[in-house]
């Protein structure tokens, strides 16, 4: 045969008398004598059959909407090295703070969700209202968020897909699209919201000379330079988070140590339960704040920047605890933040005539007022850190933008182009927004109320596609989650859709005045709740035998 290498032009031919394979025997076609010119025509036109593997591998790859390219992903060294990576994934490699180190990163990016400035405004009003009586809440229900977003970690890591992509797979198209379409509202509603705290916190900072809406041009430009530090990697995009949270967490520190609130209501506060009818507005906020639907999409991708092979279970199960760690880590900072600022307000304006008429707008000249100027004003410190979580969500914003509109739309475009659509779609709605509603802080205060329902209707549309798929065989193999964490999980899913609910009902009671619009929001209400049925009933849990039980039932009985 001829050398593989290409340094012979001609073929040898065995001699036939010297032929001894049997007749029965395939026949191995013999190669004629070639000139050069026709050997280089045939390896041109005729490429081997590795390269016509290789290439159909890349088309398919091609056809496919990827979260990160194989040149982006983050290589965890000595993953290889462990002989356990490839087939057990009960038996992990002991505990290494040098990995650990080099899957931090998601889940800090995640966190960015629970200390927006809808989260800040949600914290300043319970501490102003309720004292430090919501702590509890405040705690147990980023517990809640935590174990929602280690699912998504779930997901992520054991598919080697981020959950717009499985939803793509798992639902007929016009599901996907009705999904696809409540998931950008989500995110629209949360942008406008973290805009116009950055716009807040500028207005702040240039003491009122420069205006809203002006504010929120210069927030737009976020998008520019998050495609910047895109272009020098995951690494570097991470470490300008780390220090926007670090900015945050050293400015709501300094309020805590100048406001000194006191230690024992807060431990109290933190360890007894205490709810009132006075405080249930407050409470039913503080829970719908950490849940953020867009953030669970965003997490499920945030994972995939490191690589893992889903097919080695060692490698699956490492990363999967490594994320684990690292998201309670980041969850915990966020925490003690949220914590910062309730317990400034409460400490400051719990039982004062003003706690009902603070918002986001106005809370930094009460601060001013109330704790006064020193070395470094409160007011500059609290511009600061509203700034710091405004500019950070906006930046998460984009990103969530570019997964989901590309995993459930499965759209070939360029990030800067995807990244551009996803901010007109926000920033236009919240220019036309801060001209209408800069007119009174009653006005911003009521847009609030309307963005945190938008945000609420979409909840269960992105936890119930997520349970459905954490919980099935065919997805996640042997990572599916057990019945008793199955429980579990549908148990917070169904008392934090069950408390948006509540927010819901609790808005539209007071809200919804005259017979046009009570029709129209309750058909809307019927087709919302169908959808949610249809979502429930393909999940295959034991929640959707019992709604396709109940719905057979009905069907019988109507038949009858």
């Amino acid at each position: 045969m001829g050398k593989g290498n290409g340094n012979s032009n001609y073929t040898m031919n065995p001699p036939p008398e010297q032929d001894h394979t049997p007749s029965n025997s395939p026949k191995v076609p013999v190669l004629e004598t070639q000139e050069p010119e026709q050997v280089d025509e045939s390896h041109r036109l005729l490429p081997s059959p590795l390269q016509s593997t290789d290439n159909s591998e890349k088309t398919e790859q091609e056809d496919e909407e990827a979260a990160y390219e194989s040149r982006e992903k983050i290589l965890i060294h000595d993953f290889e090295l462990d002989s356990t990576s490839s087939t057990d994934f009960r038996s992990v490699p002991p505990f290494s703070f040098k990995k650990l180190w080099m899957f931090t990163g998601p889940g800090f990016l995640m966190s960015i969700a629970f200390l927006d400035p809808g989260n800040l405004e949600g914290d300043l009003q319970a501490g102003a209202i309720a004292g430090y009586s919501l702590l509890w809440l405040l705690m147990w229900a980023t517990g809640m968020g935590l174990l929602i977003q280690l699912l998504s970690v779930r997901v992520g890591v054991v598919t080697g897909r981020h959950l717009s992509e499985l939803c793509r797979d798992e639902y007929p198209d016009w599901a996907r699209l009705l999904l696809w379409f409540m998931a950008e509202l989500a995110l629209i509603g949360a942008d406008i919201q973290e805009v116009i705290g950055s716009a807040i916190a500028i207005k702040i900072l240039s003491r009122g000379v420069i205006p809203l809406w002006a504010g929120v041009l210069i927030t737009a430009s976020d998008c520019f330079m998050f495609l910047l530090l895109e272009n020098y990697g995951v690494r570097k995009l991470e470490a300008v988070f780390a220090v926007l949270i670090s900015t945050m967490a050293l400015s709501f520190a300094w309020m805590f140590a100048d406001a000194k609130p006191s230690g024992k209501e807060l431990l109290i506060g933190l360890l007894v339960p205490k709810l009132s009818s006075r405080t249930i507005r407050q409470a039913v906020g503080v829970v719908g704040c950490v849940i953020m639907p867009h953030n669970v999409f965003l997490h499920s991708a945030l994972v995939l920047s490191r690589k893992i092979d889903p097919n080695k279970k060692g490698q699956v199960q490492e990363a999967i605890n490594y994320y684990g760690i690292e998201s309670s880590v980041a969850l915990l900072v966020s925490f003690m933040i949220n914590l910062f600022v309730t317990t400034v307000f409460a400490k400051g304006f719990y039982g004062s005539k003003q706690a009902d008429s603070i918002g986001l707008i106005n809370a930094g000249q009460y601060l001013q007022e109330k704790y006064g100027g020193g070395l470094f004003p409160i007011l500059y410190i609290w511009g600061i850190g509203l700034l710091a979580a405004g500019q950070s969500s906006t930046i998460t914003g984009t990103y969530a933008g570019q997964f989901i509109m590309g995993g459930f739309l499965n759209l070939r475009l360029k990030k800067s182009v995807r990244a551009l659509i996803t901010r007109s779609c926000a920033i236009l709605p919240t220019i036309v927004v801060a001209l209408v509603f800069n007119k009174s802080e009653a006005s911003l205060d009521v847009l609030n109320e309307w963005l945190n329902v938008l945000q609420s209707i979409q909840i269960p549309f992105a936890l119930i596609p997520l349970l459905t798929l954490v919980s099935k065989e065919q997805v996640m193999g042997v990572f599916k989650i057990g019945p008793a964490l199955e429980r579990i999980a549908w148990t917070v899913a169904g008392l934090v859709i069950v408390i948006n609910g509540y927010l819901l009902l609790d808005f539209f009671l007071s809200e919804v005045n005259g017979l046009p619009f009570g029709f129209l929001v309750s058909a809307g209400t019927a087709a919302y709740v169908a959808f949610i049925v249809y979502l429930i009933s393909h999940s295959g849990s034991e929640l959707s035998n019992l709604v396709n039980r109940l719905l057979f039932t009905g069907n019988a009985y109507s038949g009858h």
